[in-house]
């Protein structure tokens, strides 16, 4: 191991020590409400910490809170996480003011700034018309984003995300798509592959 991979695992292990008395008083907001709504409002606190403060401690919190993640991310500043049940995995770069739903991120994957991850394209019922739509609830989902995406600035991110996938800035992913697939416009479709020579690539109708 270099002398800076030494230096970086050692600020980690010094920010997870700070972080953890954050993490402990979560836990105790949590069981004395009963639910991981308090999460949110971690969030929002940790997302104003300016600077390389703000990342290491942010990374650090979320290894601590969240299942299966990794404290070698990127969070950036303004970037809010709505669900505790998110998992980041290593070498994830989220940049700064994103709104990330329940999500799982794969590997080395890059999200820009802006990026918006929505729990699924269900969160709202609005079938009745006669009740209002805040009050007929919906369903959550944990939408997979998988490893080597790149979703560029400003895009929302409504359905799983495959291996590889690129998603152009402001576009809107509302249907999975194949591994390597480069997805641009709203809603989003694929202009070719990745992993395909382009004029063997066919756009779906």
């Amino acid at each position: 191991m270099s002398l800076r991979n030494i230096a970086k695992r050692t600020v980690k292990s010094i920010f997870l020590i700070i972080a953890y008395p954050l993490f402990l008083w979560f836990l105790v907001v949590r069981t004395l409400t009963g639910s991981d709504n308090c999460f949110a409002t971690f969030s929002q606190f940790l997302s104003l910490v300016p600077g390389k403060i703000g990342t290491y401690l942010r990374a650090a919190f979320y290894h601590l809170a969240c299942p299966d993640t990794s404290d070698d991310i990127y969070v950036g500043f303004q970037t809010l996480l709505s669900h505790r049940n998110t998992s980041i995995a290593h070498g994830v770069y989220i940049g700064p003011q994103c709104n990330i739903g329940m999500c799982s991120i794969g590997e080395h994957t890059l999200i820009g700034s802006g990026v918006h991850v929505l729990s699924g394209s269900r969160q709202h019922d609005f079938s009745d018309s006669n009740t209002p739509i805040q009050k007929q609830g919906g369903v959550f989902e944990k939408i997979a984003i998988g490893s080597d995406c790149w979703a560029g600035n400003a895009s929302i991110i409504m359905a799983p995300l495959a291996n590889q996938t690129i998603v152009a800035a402001g576009s809107v992913v509302t249907k999975l798509s194949n591994p390597g697939d480069i997805l641009v416009g709203n809603p989003a479709r694929p202009i070719r592959n990745r992993n395909t020579p382009t004029n063997d690539y066919t756009i779906d109708s």
